[in-house]
């Protein structure tokens, strides 16, 4: 790819080769976050501008709080792999990727430096502002694609977005004890569960069995929306967070 002229004005432009044409002519209505999982920025950003890789994100934003854009928002980015939101599955073609250098869970779930968040807060707001994308699409790649993805981990802090404005959030229930559902319960609770991870977008099969997937599942919102204890359990904290969540959106209030 040539170069181009960033959309988001405070970025520098490095061209990534990867990228395509979104399908049906979609326009982008969701963010996806990413970390990168890798040991240096600088590693990270040209594993993602290689054609070698297959991958890249629209924007990566380094630790320091630069942010490099690597694909047009009109075009679309490598970014999600095999995933699934709302029904939808080729989430490449409805998103914006960001990248986030972070070592990750690989190099023990280091702290994101404020100038960094900073810096993922006011991108996000631009993209928010400029095409309307709704608080709960804006989500983690852990959130789109559970049991395979982990990023951007329980230690990336959705409450700090969600109070300068981006994303959707509730402080979570606090944990404590009471009824919990895991793998190999059955019965009408752990349907209503999925009904309710189904309702908010996770892909989810109702069925009344909390399975392997269904603990992916569960994992996956812990990882966004209840941090504190990731295990797969879901128990009264994890359930009423939910429960929270869904009544807060707009669709449901």
């Amino acid at each position: 790819m040539i170069s181009f002229k960033a959309d988001y004005p405070g970025a520098r432009v490095v061209p990534s080769p990867n990228f395509g044409e979104r399908a049906g002519g979609i326009a982008a209505d969701m963010i996806i976050l990413h970390y990168t999982g890798m040991e240096s920025d600088e590693g990270a950003l040209a594993w993602l501008c290689n054609a070698e890789s297959q991958v890249s994100s629209h924007y990566f934003v380094h630790q320091d709080g630069t942010v490099v854009q690597m694909v047009p928002e009109a075009h679309r980015a490598w970014h999600a792999g095999k995933s699934q939101w709302a029904g939808e599955s080729d989430i490449n073609s409805r998103s914006i990727g960001i990248e986030i250098a972070n070592g990750g869970h690989p190099a023990g779930l280091p702290a994101f430096p404020d100038a960094q968040v900073d810096a993922v807060v006011e991108l996000c707001r631009d993209c928010v502002e400029r095409r309307g994308i709704a608080p709960e699409r804006v989500l983690g790649h852990s959130d789109i694609a559970p049991g395979r993805k982990v990023d951007p981990g329980e230690m990336f802090p959705w409450g700090k977005l969600h109070r300068a404005g981006v994303g959707h959030w509730v402080e979570p229930v606090a944990v404590s004890g009471g009824r919990y559902f895991q793998r190999g319960d059955c019965g009408q609770p752990v349907e209503a569960l999925q009904s309710m991870l189904s309702l908010y977008g996770y892909g989810i099969d109702i069925t009344g069995e909390f399975s392997e997937k269904t603990e992916a599942v569960v994992k996956a919102f812990q990882l966004h929306f209840r941090p504190q204890q990731v295990d797969g359990i879901a128990d009264m904290s994890t359930i009423e967070t939910l429960h929270r969540l869904l009544s807060s959106l707009p669709r449901f209030g």
